[in-house]
C-alpha cells in the first residue's frame, strides 16, 4: 500500500412523489438552504461505484444528489460506467466469451487496453457483473463484487424516484458526459441520447433535480440548445479540456474565464484543491475561486472529498503509520469537509456522503 502509485481521476480519478422526480416548482421550494451533497457514484467508499447497493446507502446516508457517469454501449444506450473501459470495474476479464473483444483505443490522447462499453451491447452489458475498481484502497468493497448488475441511466432515475418516495426527500440526478468528442469521433454522440433521457424523465428543466455535468466545453455549448436542464463545466487543477488543446482549466477558473463559462454553463465543477489547496503536510488557506465563480453568476460544487489517508496531508492522517493498511485507513476527512463549506461552496462530492452529511451539520 505504501509503495501505491498516484492514482489519476481516470484511474480512480422535499415530499416524497409518487411516479417521478419531483416537478421544477416543487423542487425551487423544496431545494435547501445547505449545500447539497452529492453521493460520488453512490457511497462509492463504502460499496462498489455505480451500483444500486451504492446509490441506496448514499440515499439512506442523507445525500441529495446521485452521480452516475455516463458512456454509451455499442447500441447507443447510456450506462452508468466511470470510463468506457470496463476491465477494471466488472467481471469481463474473467468472460471467456468476451476475451476476444479486448482492445487497445485513444481515448482523449491517452492509450487504454481493455474492453469498452461501445464494443457491448446492453443485451452484453446486463450478462456482467460489477467490482471493486479499488481493491487495494477499499478492500471491505470486494465482498459485494460480482452482485450488482451494470445500471443504465433510466435504471438510476428509477433508484432516485424510488429514495424519493423511502425517504420523503427529494433525490435528484447528477449525470456526467464522459469523453463525448471522443464518442462524437466514432458515430456514438452523447448529447442528443442524453436530452432524449432527460426529456423522458421530466427533466429538461431548469428547477428539476438535475445537474449535467462534463468536462468539456463544446459538448455544453451543444446541449445548452438543447435543453433547460442546469449545466456544470468540470475543471481540474492541471490539464484543460480535451476538446479544446490550447486551453488550460486554469484560464477557465480565471475571473474573465468565469464570465465566459457563465455563457453556457450554470455552475463549476473545480476539483477540490483548487479552492482548499494542500501541500503534503497539511490543508491550506481558501482561494478566491468561489468567490470568483460567485460573481460571475455560477453555483460551485467541487469534487472529490475522500477520506482514506492516501488522499489526506499528513497532519490528517490517523491510524499506524507502519500498518501494511495504512495508507487506506480513514483519516480526518471531516476538516476537509468544513473547509469547503467555509470557503462558500454550494455543494460538494463525496466517495462517503454520509461523512459530508454529518460534517454539514
Amino acid at each position: 500500500m505504501a509503495a501505491m502509485t498516484l492514482l489519476t481521476r481516470r484511474a480512480l480519478t422535499t415530499a416524497a412523489l409518487a411516479g417521478t422526480l419531483t416537478s421544477g416548482a416543487s423542487f425551487a421550494a423544496a431545494k435547501p438552504r445547505k449545500p447539497i451533497v452529492i453521493a460520488h457514484r453512490g457511497a462509492s467508499g463504502l460499496r462498489p461505484e455505480h451500483t444500486q447497493p451504492a446509490y441506496d446507502l448514499a440515499i439512506d446516508q442523507g445525500c441529495d444528489f446521485i452521480e452516475p457517469d455516463l458512456v454509451p454501449t455499442k447500441d447507443g444506450h447510456l450506462i452508468a460506467r466511470h470510463e468506457n473501459e470496463i476491465g477494471g470495474t466488472t467481471d469481463v476479464a474473467g468472460r471467456s466469451e468476451f476475451a476476444d473483444r479486448k482492445a487497445t483505443k485513444t481515448i482523449d490522447g491517452q492509450q487504454v487496453t481493455g474492453w469498452f462499453t461501445e464494443d457491448f451491447t446492453l443485451a452484453d452489458i446486463k450478462t456482467l457483473r460489477a467490482r471493486e475498481r479499488l481493491p487495494r484502497l477499499r478492500p471491505g468493497n470486494t465482498k459485494y463484487d460480482g452482485q450488482a448488475q451494470l445500471l443504465t441511466f433510466d435504471e438510476v432515475v428509477a433508484i432516485a424516484r424510488a429514495g424519493s418516495r423511502r425517504t420523503g426527500r427529494t433525490i435528484g440526478v447528477y449525470p456526467e458526459m464522459k469523453h463525448p468528442s471522443y464518442f462524437a469521433g466514432i458515430g456514438l454522440p452523447v448529447e442528443d441520447r442524453l436530452v432524449t433521457l432527460l426529456k423522458k424523465n421530466d427533466l429538461d428543466s431548469a428547477t428539476a433535480p438535475v445537474f449535467v455535468q462534463c468536462f468539456e466545453v463544446t459538448p455544453l455549448k451543444t446541449i445548452r440548445a438543447r435543453t433547460k436542464a442546469r449545466l456544470v463545466l468540470l475543471t481540474a487543477g492541471e490539464g484543460g479540456p480535451a476538446d479544446l488543446p490550447n486551453v488550460t482549466y486554469s484560464q477557465l477558473v480565471s475571473p474573465s474565464g468565469l464570465k465566459e463559462v457563465a455563457l453556457y454553463a450554470d455552475g463549476l465543477g473545480p476539483e477540490k484543491i483548487q479552492i482548499i489547496p494542500q501541500d503534503a503536510d497539511a490543508l491550506l488557506p481558501a482561494t478566491a475561486l468561489v468567490n470568483d465563480a460567485h460573481a460571475a453568476g455560477l453555483v460551485v460544487h467541487p469534487w472529490t472529498v475522500r477520506a482514506e489517508n492516501y488522499f489526506l496531508p499528513s497532519s490528517l492522517r490517523r491510524g499506524d503509520a507502519a500498518a501494511a493498511d495504512y495508507l487506506a485507513q480513514p483519516g480526518e476527512v471531516a476538516a476537509v469537509f468544513k473547509a469547503l463549506y467555509a470557503a462558500g461552496v454550494d455543494g460538494l462530492f463525496s466517495d462517503f456522503p454520509g461523512l459530508a452529511v454529518a460534517a454539514r451539520g
